[in-house]
């Protein structure tokens, strides 16, 4: 199964006894949307709600951070998702949120896992069919999993990499937040970037149609915001959630040695010990 997969293959697929499909979406904070309520009034046929806003470790006062093995075991257990199945992830979100949820899947081991191209907003403009209300977990799946903590960056190493600049740090937000112009949407945020920073906005590795570029379309999106595709890259936004993207647009590149920077801006601009850019990159 290929990382990205087209509606075409899902409505195929559907009803398969292995196939999980889970509708990730999340929005912003502010966003005056429910995703949940949104969900229970039209998903894709046997779509489970996976809720990113609960999905993290509690006991971390950032508001995103990878959960534990356990909390992530629990959650997949409660939606009746296996490691071993095949699991499809969507969304109906500006922020292409399905990129989180296939980071979280992939760093605790699942490896037949997929994003649905072009998401909800393109299987319902085809005119595929939908239903409402919450469907029904399939009980017994064990989701016995082992985060990979080598796939996440801490704070220290972000600063570490100030000094060192082993890795290039790309900032997947709006370029009106990265250049400190625009206020953060979470309270006691400074504006601006990390020092030394790339910005892609996460949105432009989508085509008008919003679905994923490929290849050279996809490789030059990487070189205009100066990305240099030969070193490690660190991803980050504002709490981690759209960093993934940058990850997967990556990844469809076949390029691996990526992390992504778990507390983002969420943690650096909180803090007033790091230093802060403003400005172009």
């Amino acid at each position: 199964m290929d990382m990205l997969v087209s509606t075409d293959w899902l409505a195929d697929e559907l009803g398969a006894p292995d196939l999980k499909i889970v509708d990730a979406t999340a929005f912003l904070p502010g966003t005056p949307r429910d995703p949940r309520a949104e969900y229970r009034q039209a998903h894709i046929p046997g779509a489970l709600y996976l809720d990113l806003s609960t999905l993290n470790d509690p006991d971390d006062p950032r508001p995103a951070t990878v959960p534990t093995d356990t909390q992530f075991a629990a959650r997949m257990t409660a939606l009746g998702i296996g490691r071993d199945d095949r699991i499809i992830v969507y969304d109906n979100s500006p922020l292409s949120s399905a990129g989180r949820a296939w980071w979280l899947f992939r760093i605790f081991g699942a490896r037949k896992l997929a994003i649905l191209d072009g998401g909800l907003a393109r299987w319902t403009a085809e005119g595929r069919a939908t239903e409402a209300g919450e469907a029904a977990p399939v009980t017994g799946a064990d989701f016995q999993g082992k985060r990979d903590d080598a796939a996440i960056a801490s704070k220290g190493d972000v600063l570490a990499n100030l000094e060192s600049c082993a890795a290039q740090v790309v900032d997947a937000r709006s370029a009106d937040r990265f250049r400190g112009e625009a206020a953060e949407p979470r309270p006691g945020m400074a504006e601006g970037h990390i020092p030394g920073s790339a910005n892609l906005p996460s949105n432009l590795l989508l085509d008008e149609q919003g679905r994923w570029k490929r290849g050279d379309a996809l490789r030059q999106a990487f070189a205009e915001a100066g990305v240099d595709l030969d070193k490690p890259l660190i991803m980050s936004c504002g709490s981690g959630v759209t960093a993934c993207n940058l990850l997967f647009g990556a990844a469809l590149l076949g390029k691996e040695d990526v992390r992504i920077y778990d507390g983002s801006w969420s943690e650096w601009g909180a803090d007033p010990a790091t230093p802060k850019a403003v400005g172009p990159a």
